[in-house]
């Protein structure tokens, strides 16, 4: 890896850290999906013969997968809250 690429991740990543300051979890899971994805499709698309291509199709993957994670834990905040709503209910009768 060459010097300029070791600085422009660093910058990249950390304005993609700095920048999820007003974004939903869900949002947060969807970029940090995305950027994984595109760090590891680089990875492999490098050792393939074509770096660009797999960063392309990682990013979209982890971005896909960041997602579905988010949504996936955004209903279970939202089933416990329900139980706990039900459960005070309850104790209140």
């Amino acid at each position: 890896m060459t010097r300029f690429s070791i600085i422009f991740s660093a910058l990249l990543l950390l304005c993609s850290l700095t920048g999820c300051a007003g974004m939903t979890d869900t949002q947060q899971r969807t970029v940090t999906g995305g950027l994984g994805g595109a760090a590891g499709g680089a990875l492999i698309g490098a050792i393939a013969g074509n770096a660009g291509m797999g960063a392309a199709i990682g990013a979209a993957a982890g971005t896909a997968g960041g997602y579905l994670y988010g949504k996936h834990k955004e209903s279970e905040q939202k089933a416990y809250e329900q139980g706990r709503r039900d459960a005070q209910y309850q104790s209140n009768q």
